[in-house]
C-alpha cells in the first residue's frame, strides 16, 4: 500500500515552482510535474498488473486540483477494476484514427483511385498508348463491377465477377486487368483507403481459386488471317466499298501495319514525295520510331482520300478530331463474309513472305516492326535495310493486284 503524501490544498499547489515531482497527496500516486521550462501537468505513477505505468491526467491549470484527484482515483479505480487504462486509451486512439480514415476514405471509388493511379504513375510509362490501354481495359472489365464501388469494400467475389467468364476465351487481356487491379488496391492500401490482403493478388490468393490453368489457356492461338490466294478477290471487293474505314483497312493490308498505327496516322507523318510514313516512337509497340515504305498503290490510295480542313487524321473517325474506333475494320469485315481479323493480314504477309519470296528473314521482320537480330544485324539495317524494305512492298501490292493463276476469284460480299 503506497504511502499517501500530505494533502496540499489549491494555494500550495499553486505556490509549486521547482523542476521535478511533487506529490500532492488525496490520491496515492497523483503527483504534480514540473518542467525546466515550469509547465506543469499532472501524473498519477501506479502498478498495473506487474509494469509501473506514470499515466497522464492533464496540464495545470487546466486541470485543477480537485478534479485532477477525482480522475486520479477514477483510474486507480479501473485499475482495481482489471482495467489496463494505458491500453484502454491507445485501443480509444486506435479507434479514433480508424473512424477518421473511415471517414477519409468514404468518397474514394474503385474508379477514383484507378485513375489517381494511372495520373500518378503514367509519366514513368514509356508511351501515352499504354494509358489508354489502362483505362480501356478497366471501362471494359473493371469499372462495370467495381467502379463505384469504395473501394474498402472490394472483395475477392468481386474480382472472381470480373474475371472468372473471361478466362478461358481471354485469358492473356483478363490476366492484365486483373494485375491493374492489384496495383491499383496496393496503391490504395497504401494511403489507407481500405485495409486487409488484396484479393486481386494472384500466389497465394486467387491460384486457389479453381481457375483453369494459365499455363494451358493461356497458349497463344494467333489471329484469323485470309490466307494469300484469297487477298485479291477480297481487296476487288474492299475497294468498291466507301468510307474511311475500308480505307484504312486497305491501307493496313499494303503497308501490314498493325491497325492502331493506321487508325491514328496524321497527315504530318506522311511524306507522299518521299513516299514514306514516318511513325513517332510513342505510337510503336516498341517505342522506337518507324520509317514504312509505301508503294505506289498506297499513294493512290492516300492521294484519293477527302482531305477535311481543320483535321489532321488521315483516317479520321465520325467525331470529329477523333480517330476510328479500333472495332470499325473489323465491322467492315465482317459486313464483307470475311472470318478473318485486320490484324491477321500481319500473318498473312509474313507467311506470303517465307513462302514466296526470297527475302531475308532480317527484312521480312523489320516491314512488320519487329525487333530483330544481334549487332551485325543492326549495322545492316543501318545500311540498306530501308531501301530493301521498299522493294518487298512494291512486290507485296503487286502481288495483292494480280490475280490467281487459276483465273478463280474468291467472291466477298458486299457491304449493303
Amino acid at each position: 500500500m503506497p504511502r499517501i503524501a500530505k494533502e496540499l490544498g489549491p494555494l500550495e499547489v499553486k505556490r509549486l515552482k521547482a523542476p521535478g515531482y511533487h506529490r500532492v497527496g488525496g490520491v496515492p500516486g497523483l503527483t504534480l510535474q514540473i518542467s525546466q521550462s515550469g509547465a506543469k501537468s499532472w501524473l498519477l505513477r501506479a502498478i498495473v498488473g506487474t509494469k509501473r505505468r506514470e499515466i497522464g491526467l492533464g496540464s495545470y491549470p487546466a486541470v485543477g486540483v480537485a478534479l485532477a484527484r477525482e480522475k486520479a482515483q477514477q483510474v486507480r479505480d479501473d485499475i482495481v477494476a482489471g482495467i489496463d487504462p494505458v491500453a484502454q486509451r491507445a485501443l480509444a486512439r486506435q479507434n479514433i484514427i480508424q473512424q477518421q480514415l473511415e471517414e477519409k476514405a468514404l468518397d474514394w471509388t474503385f474508379r477514383r483511385c484507378a485513375e489517381a493511379y494511372i495520373k500518378a504513375k503514367s509519366p514513368g510509362w514509356r508511351n501515352a498508348k499504354h494509358a489508354k490501354q489502362w483505362e480501356s481495359t478497366l471501362e471494359t472489365y473493371a469499372y462495370p463491377v467495381i467502379g463505384d464501388m469504395l473501394v474498402r469494400h472490394v472483395n475477392i467475389g468481386h474480382i472472381m465477377t470480373i474475371i472468372e467468364p473471361h478466362w478461358t476465351t481471354k485469358n492473356e487481356t483478363i490476366s492484365r486487368v486483373r494485375n491493374r487491379i492489384e496495383l491499383v488496391l496496393d496503391w490504395a492500401t497504401v494511403r489507407k483507403y481500405r485495409t486487409g490482403d488484396n484479393p486481386a493478388r494472384w500466389k497465394g490468393n486467387l491460384d486457389k481459386a479453381g481457375l483453369a490453368d494459365r499455363k494451358v489457356v493461356g497458349k497463344v492461338t494467333g489471329h484469323k488471317a485470309l490466307a494469300a490466294g484469297d487477298l485479291y478477290g477480297f481487296m476487288v471487293s474492299l475497294r468498291s466499298i466507301a468510307g474511311f474505314g475500308a480505307r484504312c483497312l486497305e491501307f493496313v493490308v499494303l503497308t501490314a501495319c498493325r491497325s492502331g498505327e493506321a487508325r491514328l496516322a496524321t497527315w504530318d507523318e506522311i511524306d507522299i514525295e518521299e513516299k514514306t510514313w514516318n511513325i513517332p516512337g510513342e505510337r510503336m509497340k516498341s517505342g522506337r520510331p518507324h520509317r514504312v515504305p509505301l508503294s505506289e498503290q498506297v499513294v493512290t490510295l492516300l492521294e484519293a482520300l477527302p482531305r477535311i480542313e481543320g483535321e489532321t487524321l488521315v483516317f479520321p473517325g465520325a467525331r470529329k478530331g477523333k480517330p476510328l474506333s479500333d472495332m470499325t475494320m473489323t465491322k467492315v469485315m465482317r459486313a464483307m463474309g470475311v472470318d478473318a481479323v485486320p490484324h491477321g493480314f500481319r500473318s498473312t504477309f509474313s507467311s506470303w513472305c517465307a513462302s514466296s519470296t526470297g527475302y531475308p528473314f532480317e527484312v521480312r521482320e523489320m516491314a512488320l516492326a519487329h525487333a530483330v537480330g544481334d549487332g551485325t544485324v543492326a549495322a545492316y539495317q543501318r545500311s540498306d535495310l530501308f531501301e530493301k524494305r521498299r522493294n518487298l512492298m512494291a512486290d507485296w501490292a503487286k502481288f495483292i493486284d494480280t490475280p490467281p493463276a487459276t483465273g478463280k476469284v474468291v467472291p466477298m460480299h458486299k457491304v449493303a
